[in-house]
């Protein structure tokens, strides 16, 4: 759409735009999934509390270093990258509820009871500095949420 001016005798057209809407912009490293509700009985056997995960995701095209990044429920149950712990581009870690030997694709948490709710909970991932980088919530019905 355009003004139309008339200006002694001449005709000037300008031009208007429209500002289209913000898009958030995706975060470095986003909750992808959370399998909040492991399946069968919970038993709290370790196979159980492994099968309640998280999985974070790198969408940069960079590694991003974790150390000291931490993973909360609503709660306050915090899983922290205490070292070095770097996520290549694009590659994504699951962070298991219970014991585990670590690798570059599975992290551990070491616990001998759930974390996430299954009526709801909310994930949230924050950098070293303490900063909120992605948020997943989810009600009470079903097992996972994708983010």
């Amino acid at each position: 759409m355009g003004i139309v001016l008339a200006v002694a005798g001449a005709t000037l057209a300008v031009a208007t735009t429209t500002a289209a809407p913000v898009q958030a912009a995706t975060p470095a490293i986003q909750i992808s999934r959370v399998y909040y509700n492991s399946p069968g009985s919970d038993t709290r056997s370790n196979t159980s509390l492994n099968a309640e995960n998280v999985r974070l995701t790198n969408t940069r095209s960079v590694s991003i270093n974790l150390k000291y990044w931490t993973l909360r429920d609503n709660t306050g149950y915090t899983y922290k990258f205490a070292s070095d712990f770097k996520l290549a581009p694009g590659a994504s870690v699951y962070i298991h509820t219970g014991k585990g030997t670590n690798t570059s694709a599975h992290r551990y948490w070491g616990r001998a009871s759930y974390v996430w709710n299954n009526t709801g909970d909310k994930a949230t991932v924050r950098n070293s500095a303490g900063t909120a980088i992605d948020t997943c919530s989810w009600g009470g019905t079903g097992s996972v949420t994708y983010c």
